[in-house]
């Protein structure tokens, strides 16, 4: 079956980059001129996703704002010839795709914020773009793995290899081969300990699920008396039941809720810009040769 919804959850709070966070949403920071969820959104338009639920919080408002029309703002462009490519790049936004919103409304971690959208979903697999992470890709990442969710009949993960330090901060994977980049995922590890690293291979913010999740999730989060349930837990669940894939996709991730990621996602992406590329590119040089 085709996949044409997602969830993109965005209810975090974000407290690895504050202050910035406080007042602006952590998806709404910027990378060169877009905030960080419309690359997010416009990588699962690009994959052919049709109607997306974002996972919201008190406090994201700006968001909600974000994908609607600004009518004062286009009517001071409209009619302007020098604001006529602006206009169109505001109205884009406001057209990307059918944009809803649900507000989480208690903190019980990723695996209850995907569990809010069962009824927007229903009965069919879906993808879930984490609201941390952009990744740049000729050919959308989470567009990968749809085309492995629909070739395999199965979940698939988005995975790429990391250092045996970061591994610790994300989790880990027992996998083997199955065929090109995809592969059998066995069991999942959240934030292993040095003796349950099973892999470098980790999840990176890009996972499609079948609908028989819910229940799973369900489950999971009426038996946490406190903290976070994880998404983590219901995926390993799959993985031990013979029913998910790794895919190793192609393209650059960045963590958009690190600091030191947000720059190199600013950037890299400012060297590829169209109107400032050649400039920052000058710029970058010069402050090398001065370092």
């Amino acid at each position: 079956m085709k996949v044409k919804k997602a969830i993109i959850p965005a209810a975090g709070l974000g407290t690895r980059v504050l202050p910035a966070s406080k007042a602006v949403p952590k998806e709404m920071l910027n990378i060169v001129d877009k905030p960080a969820i419309q690359y997010i959104v416009e990588e699962a338009v690009a994959a052919g996703i049709e109607d997306i639920l974002i996972i919201t919080n008190r406090g994201k408002g700006a968001i909600e704002d974000h994908f609607d029309h600004a009518f004062e703002l286009e009517c001071g462009l409209r009619g302007n010839p020098a604001k006529e490519k602006i206009l169109q790049q505001v109205e884009e936004v406001a057209n990307l795709a059918n944009v809803y919103f649900l507000r989480q409304k208690e903190t019980k971690g990723l695996g209850h914020a995907i569990l809010c959208g069962r009824s927007f979903i229903g009965d069919e697999p879906f993808a879930v773009l984490y609201g941390d992470d952009v990744i740049i890709s000729e050919d959308p990442a989470i567009g990968q793995l749809c085309r492995a969710c629909e070739k395999y009949g199965k979940g698939v993960v988005g995975v790429q290899e990391v250092t045996r330090e970061q591994i610790k901060l994300y989790c880990s994977l027992d996998v083997t081969p199955l065929e090109g980049r995809a592969m059998n995922c066995h069991n999942i590890i959240e934030k292993p300990k040095d003796e349950e690293i099973m892999s470098l291979y980790a999840i990176l913010g890009r996972v499609v699920l079948p609908p028989e999740v819910f229940p799973m999730l369900e489950e999971g989060v009426a038996r946490i008396t406190q903290g976070e349930f994880y998404l983590t837990e219901t995926m390993s669940d799959l993985g031990r039941a013979g029913k998910l894939i790794a895919y190793d996709f192609e393209g650059v991730r960045y963590d958009m809720g690190n600091k030191l990621g947000i720059m190199k996602a600013n950037c890299e992406v400012a060297l590829k810009h169209p109107e400032i590329g050649a400039g920052f590119r000058e710029y970058v040089k010069q402050l090398a040769a001065s370092l």
